[in-house]
């Protein structure tokens, strides 16, 4: 399983919208190497503290939970992973699991994992940590704490302790994301202690991992400072050393204003910042630092429609939305090169990604489709049919910071072709809830993943199923045959027609696709991405501490 080429470019200042954030990704960095080591910088040495501005407040400090990428910067480090997935191949390669083996038909994953690994409340991890953890996600934190972790575990039987060291993860049917999904944080390792607690409690940051580093601090909404794991040597195989972490210490800030971040790391107050806005690159350049930008995968920026109200229960209208959004201009207009125009259902990054003809900008067909089902401009423009407007509001939150300005734009693209567009933001929260709940006519996000299993979770009738469809035959038959298909090449052929299948039922309308803009100082060395898009700091330094 390969990924797909980086797309990059050159940041620059873009005038008329104003200028989004850009946000999560996943692999090298644009104009230079995978990392950002200076030339000079010499040999990586241990010590020093990087201090790190967020764009946004980590929601929960347990990774069971977290879903953002402001929040997955923080959990990521506290927690390792059975598996680990190398962000230039896509392979998956040991972590807290030496080896692994998956039966004939995927519903059962045996793990052989490492002795010696202990948590940083001093206990051993085992066999029986990884049944405790995964029961915890199924039967304590359920899928509204927790949706991306219970969606990986759909299916899940049990896990049966073998021994100290051996564990077997059972599914009653083929789950062959699995495997994948055991890479990710949120299927990180915690101790008893720590899995215990209630799913209100995990989010304080009073919890134990085997991570290279611990919470030292954590101040929901304020600040978050996590701290070397003393005698950590058990990283996984895609880390760029051995032994423990070489940053003392990382303290994350929460400073949602883009012109502090990027003032405060020209000035020196903090060594790396989230979502470097193009125009700040020459200020952030300027001082010797660099902007590392990357795409991530999973499904790219789009409307997910509730198929159960309003306008959008229509499948012409549906249909006709996707020709009627000018993604280039999206991109030109608002983010700059280092994003793309979605293409497809699924983010070009992903795994068994394929592009689809349909996704493409044709006004005069969206009128076309429009006209013939009977839906006629009114006085205003804006077309109705049987005395209902063609009008529906979009619940989106500001996680990403080009989110409003984007659906600015796009809601003058509709009403080009007599669509109204109503423009419903709320707090990252609210949008959540209200997701959980269904309550909304469209829903507009993306979701970040390296495997094209997560149209199933998206979309599935045992996923999210945000659009509250029905059964769909065509589309629940190939979701399921992917989840029983361990041959890369056969998955990818299925992947490729449920990214189809989810296209013509109308339960996704891309945009564009999410990408990552880090400014990093001077002295910030080898500050890198994962392969799910978010950063890890294990091999990070800070030249001259």
């Amino acid at each position: 399983m390969t990924l797909s080429s980086i797309f990059c470019g050159n940041a620059r200042t873009t005038t008329g919208f104003a200028v989004a954030a850009v946000l999560a990704s996943v692999l090298t960095a644009c104009g230079g190497d995978a990392s950002n080591t200076a030339a000079d910088a010499g040999p990586p040495g241990p010590g020093g503290t990087l201090r790190y501005g967020l764009s946004q407040a980590p929601t929960c400090a347990d990774p069971a939970q977290s879903g953002t990428n402001q929040t997955i910067y923080v959990t990521r480090q506290v927690v390792d992973s059975l598996t680990d997935q190398d962000p230039e191949t896509g392979e998956l390669t040991p972590w807290l699991a030496e080896s692994w083996e998956t039966n004939a038909d995927a519903s059962s994953f045996t793990f052989h994992v490492k002795e010696g690994v202990t948590f940083s409340d001093g206990t051993p991890f085992t066999a029986d940590s990884v049944k405790k953890n995964l029961d915890a996600v199924v039967n304590t934190l359920t899928g509204a704490k927790a949706p991306l972790a219970s969606s990986y575990l759909t299916g899940y039987t049990g896990t049966i302790v073998i021994d100290a060291q051996t564990a077997q993860v059972n599914f009653s049917a083929p789950n062959a994301q699995f495997l994948q999904a055991s890479s990710t944080p949120q299927l990180g390792i915690l101790s008893d202690a720590s899995v215990a607690k209630s799913p209100e409690e995990r989010c304080t940051g009073n919890i134990s991992g085997t991570g290279p580093f611990t919470y030292a601090d954590y101040q929901q909404d304020k600040s978050v400072t996590l701290a070397k794991r003393a005698g950590y040597r058990w990283g996984s195989e895609v880390f760029g050393h051995d032994g423990e972490a070489y940053l003392d210490r990382i303290e994350f800030s929460v400073i949602p204003e883009s012109g502090v971040r990027t003032g405060s790391l020209s000035s020196g107050q903090l060594d790396a910042i989230s979502d470097a806005l193009p125009q700040d690159a020459p200020q952030i350049e300027g001082v010797g630092g660099k902007v590392l930008t990357t795409s991530n995968p999973g499904t790219p920026f789009g409307f997910q429609p509730n198929v159960t109200r309003g306008p959008l229960t229509d499948p012409v209208v549906r249909s006709a939305l996707v020709s009627a959004i000018n993604r280039q201009e999206l991109v030109d207009t608002v983010l700059g090169p280092n994003f793309k125009p979605a293409t497809s259902t699924l983010a070009s990054r992903t795994p068994g990604y394929v592009a689809l003809a349909e996704v493409t900008y044709d006004q005069e067909k969206t009128k076309s489709i429009l006209d013939r089902a009977g839906w006629t401009p009114g006085a205003d423009g804006i077309r109705e049919k049987a005395g209902q407007k063609l009008s529906f509001p979009v619940l989106f939150s500001s996680v990403f910071a080009g989110n409003q300005t984007i659906l600015e734009l796009v809601q003058q693209q509709l009403k080009e072709v007599g669509v109204d567009l109503r423009l419903d933001l709320v707090s990252t929260p609210e949008s959540i809830a209200r997701q959980n709940a269904k309550d909304f006519d469209a829903a507009y996000y993306n979701s970040t993943r390296a495997d094209g299993d997560i149209l199933r979770t998206q979309f599935g009738l045992d996923g999210r199923n945000l659009n509250s469809r029905g059964p769909i035959p065509a589309l629940d038959q190939v979701l399921a045959e992917q989840l029983a298909t361990t041959d890369t090449a056969a998955r990818s052929e299925l992947l490729g027609d449920a990214q189809q299948q989810v296209l013509d039922n109308g339960l996704w309308i891309p945009t564009v696709e999410l990408s990552q803009a880090i400014g990093a100082g001077p002295n910030v060395q080898d500050l890198k991405f994962e392969a799910s898009a978010r950063l890890q700091f294990f091999d990070t330094w800070i030249s001259g501490s």
